[in-house]
């Protein structure tokens, strides 16, 4: 079942670090953001989970919750999350369940190689559990600013 825009989250649940269950009902009434990365520890994907750090009080000012979503594991998202002192929980859906709800798995060229990669993109969901923004194929630059700009207009819209 894909997602789509102005629609509800189909049922999902996904375990995250810290000990956290995310489902597809875990944060109604709240704002939820939710950003998949290719992999921790490269260059873009650190800085993205950097800008997202970086900004995660205004967030949480604006009600929301972030989570990143890579295809890492546990301990691979244990480590980047201690290393950026990221204040913010790591989904790993290892089994790219998520991945695929979201279509985020792409067929990308690297090192002239075709390979299965997850394509950068965020989506907004809001207090209802209906999606209410995605980005996808992003820049990370000046991505955060954008996906915040967005929350604290869902905010408003909700006040």
């Amino acid at each position: 079942m894909a997602i789509v825009v102005n629609k509800p989250l189909p049922e999902f649940e996904a375990n995250a670090t810290g000990g956290l269950k995310v489902s597809n009902t875990s944060h109604l009434g709240q704002i939820l953001v939710l950003y998949f990365y290719p992999k921790d520890n490269t260059p873009g994907c650190t800085t993205e989970a950097m800008q997202f750090r970086d900004k995660y009080k205004d967030f949480v000012k604006a009600g929301a919750a972030v989570f990143g979503v890579s295809r890492d594991n546990m301990k691979s998202h244990d480590k980047f999350k201690q290393a950026l002192e990221l204040p913010f929980e790591l989904i790993a859906d290892t089994e790219e369940k998520l991945c695929h709800m979201f279509g985020v798995v792409k067929n990308k060229i690297m090192y002239g190689k075709k390979v299965k990669g997850i394509e950068r993109s965020t989506f907004l969901i809001a207090p209802n559990g209906i999606l209410v923004g995605e980005w996808r194929g992003i820049k990370v630059a000046g991505h955060v600013d954008e996906v915040l700009k967005a929350v604290k207009g869902l905010k408003k819209e909700a006040a």
